[in-house]
């Protein structure tokens, strides 16, 4: 039998926007404990979209993260000898982790470019 799940520590909001998802993104931003430094990566990045765009740089941020947030993810399923691709809703707490995953690997994939760009 396993043992209870640990309780989930509260993240602080980060000190500009003041949002828990900010500091989320940022801690899965930083490399080797660089927290400050993630920062400035996420805040400049803000400022050159808000410069290039003309809107609010944290806005299209957001509505970014929520673009790329999955739906639904498929799941093997052995029923009569066969396995079988279900179709599930992903849990609410998995979805923000994908998609900030996948933001941020795609944003260092990127070759020949600072991260904030």
């Amino acid at each position: 039998m396993r043992k209870s799940q640990p309780k989930k520590i509260p993240l602080a909001p980060d000190p500009k926007f003041n949002d828990k998802l900010v500091t989320r993104f940022v801690n899965n931003l930083m490399w080797e404990g660089k927290k400050s430094g993630a920062f400035i990566i996420f805040y400049d990045s803000l400022d050159k979209v808000a410069k290039i765009t003309g809107e609010d740089g944290y806005e299209v941020w957001k509505r970014a993260l929520t673009n790329i947030t999955p739906g639904v993810e498929v799941r093997s399923r052995r029923i009569g000898g066969a396995t079988f691709q279900i179709p599930s809703e992903v849990r609410p707490d998995s979805k923000i982790s994908l998609s900030i995953i996948w933001m941020i690997s795609y944003s260092r994939e990127r070759n020949g470019r600072s991260m904030a760009d």
